[in-house]
């Protein structure tokens, strides 16, 4: 073996060493920049695609708590907080529920009023709420993970989206 052979650390180095990256891989998780959340982007009008734009501007920078972060692709369309992330979509297509002739229309469906803001929730198979804006010029998707929503589907989160909405994207269908 040559004189140039690797050679184990000392104890007492390799665990600052170990330390150190540890630290900086926590201070990296910790980070408010974080991974972009892949949101898939919607395809609405351009008129609707205005709209959203708006609302992208007006988006606050905490939705439950939970701080904002970027999306993939990036897209004035989209936004996402926390992880798991709070996801939103805006242009999205009339929820097939509320769409009268499709398979799934359903007139009694459920409504909710949050803060002004009628929303449709739907509970999904992996224990997030969907929540959809009804009656507004643009539709826009608001998916809580099971985490913020609880085993009840608790759409709370959406309050902090009200006053965003509310000011960019008019009712009226």
């Amino acid at each position: 073996m040559s004189s140039s052979a690797l050679r184990p650390l000392p104890r007492s180095r390799s665990l600052r060493l170990l330390s150190a990256a540890a630290c900086l891989l926590a201070a990296a998780a910790c980070s408010s920049g974080g991974s972009p959340y892949a949101v898939a982007v919607p395809s609405p009008s351009p008129d609707v695609a205005t709209l959203c734009r708006a609302l992208h501007a007006a988006l606050p920078a905490k939705v439950d708590g939970q701080s904002r972060h970027t999306t993939q692709p990036a897209s004035d369309l989209t936004a996402a907080w926390g992880d798991p992330a709070i996801a939103l979509r805006c242009g999205v297509p009339q929820p097939t529920v509320l769409t009268p002739g499709t398979p799934h229309y359903d007139p009694t469906a459920d409504a909710a009023q949050i803060d002004g803001v009628d929303w449709l929730p739907q509970k999904q198979s992996d224990g997030s709420v969907r929540c959809t804006t009804t009656l507004r010029k643009a539709y826009v998707e608001v998916t809580i993970p099971e985490k913020y929503a609880g085993p009840y589907g608790d759409m709370s989160a959406l309050t902090d989206l009200a006053n965003a909405i509310s000011r960019t994207v008019p009712t009226g269908v």
